[in-house]
């Protein structure tokens, strides 16, 4: 949509309080956004460009109409947004960005003697989940408690009410070492355990009096009865719960049930710090890190945040603390502003973790943007070894291979970044040297290969890397002189049995440490086009052999020939094969003249 186009649309949009969706050529919902005054906010974004960001243009260039939908309320058109946003997910609205740390899960298994038990992966079973935890330290200490003050089982038997009375199982290993109290055969029954399980889920939301109060009258009631072992039992019980609400941080017994969010944002993304408090003691705290699509303003963001954590947590929490006014779908929910206080201080505290988070992320940033890579250090290094005026970012390895002088061929490999660029490796048939020539086909290669780029106008390596001594290099230099090509590449010859470099024109091979990162990418470049080399090779001389043995019989080609060595694997085997075998593979008229051919041969 342009400037233009807006202008005539504009005079029909209501000065109402909405929500707007910008809709491409086919339909597609690309953003949704909500607005006091819907004229005002859609004027924004064809004013003054220079102040835009370049989603913000693309998104207007994109969009092919809009649409509004008029509400009663600023709340109404914050309530609405949310819901299209999360049915139809528009690419420019602002969006979770998943961090990389596994989430772990305390769960409540829905069953009759339910486990509780750490976990990774939620259900909809009916089980209950507490959770999400970041700090894997913290949900096993939570756990090693729950396990400490309460005795549950951890098998996965069926404990119906049937196979109870029935007898059908025996007490485990668990029960004898006083970790399970046995329900599987009667000795807890199902409300005793229920009261444990309630006392867990307390915990877990951090209603810790009424854990602690449940505690104490249980060792009471065992005081009164004479019971002084399980007495005894209990105080150590609340000793170690009290222990661990002592770690807990504490804030003020005063703030009952509070929920407290700050943000810290920059151009790209933004960070929303979450403090879960339950009887004066910060229990749960999360930051979440959202990636900005259009120039969201903070309140936008932080009302997208404060929704998805409550969900994600399963908050019921009926006051909520941030750094400045907001409205949020949820009515009967307190927002508050803290200026002085504790509540001001619990604030500081969540402000104190976000801008923590957001400094630990642009020092990340910089130390990632100023950190010299593996590849480039020793790229570096190369460049010194051989003092190169530039990087050797492209480097290309020319080594030859034949055998008693035949099939003679030859192969560059080429390496860019320090890693081997296998789309670009090149293998040659030597055409103009007869014999075991390699100078002479050392020239001949590097001639063409050079060549070809120069006609290309492909562009041409830093390095070149001859594998062999003084001989080999002489003889490549021939050809890069005669093409013009001498000092706009960097040549070396390295020869394999002292790993010596050789440079043009200089009689003294030069050395470079033996455990030198350089040194050992130059050898693997070498080993490399050696590698390269002899595959080529010998694939070269299976084929001169399926040519000249067996090509030769009239009216056998190069698939029939093939077939039969794969089959029979050598032509001593074929000789000896069972005729029958070789008419099943080829058929009766190509076995007859392989037959033959053996028989005339013999």
């Amino acid at each position: 949509m342009t400037t233009e186009d807006f202008k005539i649309f504009a005079p029909s949009i209501p000065t109402d309080p909405g929500i707007y969706k910008y809709i491409d050529a086919e339909g597609t919902i690309l953003y949704v956004g909500k607005a006091k005054n819907l004229r005002n906010r859609l004027s924004s974004y064809f004013g003054d460009k220079k102040h835009q960001l370049a989603k913000t243009k693309v998104l207007v260039r994109h969009a092919h109409h809009i649409e509004f939908t008029i509400v009663e309320t600023e709340t109404d058109a914050l309530l609405l947004e949310n819901t299209l946003i999360k049915k139809h997910q528009p690419r420019y609205n602002v969006m979770l960005k998943d961090e990389k740390s596994p989430l772990i899960y305390i769960c409540i298994k829905k069953e009759r003697f339910p486990r509780v038990f750490l976990t990774r992966k939620t259900f909809k079973d009916g089980s209950t989940y507490f959770g999400p935890y970041l700090q894997k330290f913290r949900v096993e200490q939570i756990a090693e408690l729950i396990r400490k003050l309460f005795q549950l089982r951890t098998c996965q038997l069926n404990l119906s009410a049937e196979n109870i009375r029935n007898n059908k199982f025996k007490p485990c290993l668990e029960y004898h070492i006083k970790n399970c109290a046995a329900p599987c055969i009667a000795l807890e029954t199902e409300e005793s355990y229920n009261k444990k399980i309630e006392s867990i889920k307390n915990i877990l939301k951090g209603n810790f009096s009424a854990v602690k109060n449940h505690l104490k009258e249980e060792m009471l009631r065992y005081a009164e009865n004479m019971q002084f072992e399980h007495a005894q039992q209990t105080k150590e019980k609340l000793a170690l719960f009290e222990d661990y609400q002592g770690k807990s941080t504490v804030v003020n017994p005063s703030i009952k049930d509070v929920d407290v969010f700050a943000i810290a944002d920059d151009e790209k993304e933004a960070f929303v710090n979450y403090l879960k408090v339950a009887n004066g003691a910060v229990i749960h705290t999360y930051t979440l890190t959202l990636t900005k699509n259009l120039d969201e303003d903070r309140e936008t963001l932080l009302v997208y945040a404060i929704q998805n954590m409550r969900e994600r947590f399963q908050s019921m929490t009926q006051e909520i603390i941030v750094p400045f006014e907001l409205v949020l779908p949820e009515k009967d929910v307190q927002i508050t502003v803290p200026k002085i206080g504790d509540k001001k201080k619990l604030l500081e505290l969540s402000e104190k973790n976000v801008q923590y988070h957001l400094l630990q992320k642009k020092k990340q940033a910089a130390n990632a943007t100023g950190k010299q890579t593996s590849a480039e250090r020793i790229l570096r290094t190369l460049q010194s070894d051989l003092h190169m005026e530039a990087i050797p970012l492209w480097m290309e390895c020319f080594d030859n291979s034949n055998l008693h002088g035949t099939n003679p061929v030859s192969s560059c490999v080429v390496f860019k970044n320090a890693k081997p660029a296998k789309k670009d490796y090149r293998h040659f048939n030597v055409k103009t040297v007869e014999g075991p020539n390699d100078f002479a086909s050392m020239e001949e290669v590097v001639h063409r290969r050079y060549k070809r780029l120069l006609e290309e106008d492909a562009g041409l390596p830093q390095l070149v890397i001859i594998d062999g001594g003084k001989g080999q290099l002489s003889a490549a230099m021939k050809s890069i002189r005669a093409l013009g090509l001498e000092g706009k590449m960097t040549v070396i010859g390295i020869a394999k049995r002292l790993e010596e470099i050789y440079f043009p024109d200089d009689p003294v091979p030069a050395h470079i440490n033996k455990k030198s990162e350089s040194l050992k990418l130059i050898q693997q470049a070498r080993d490399e086009a050696h590698r390269f080399g002899l595959t080529f090779h010998r694939n070269q001389r299976s084929k001169n052999f399926i040519k000249t043995e067996l090509t030769d019989i009239p009216g056998i080609g190069a698939k029939t020939s093939e077939k039969l060595l794969q089959h029979f694997g050598s032509l001593a085997r074929m000789r000896t094969a069972d005729p029958i075998e070789v008419e099943k593979l080829i058929g009766k008229v190509a076995a007859g003249k392989v037959k033959a051919y053996f028989e005339a041969g013999a």
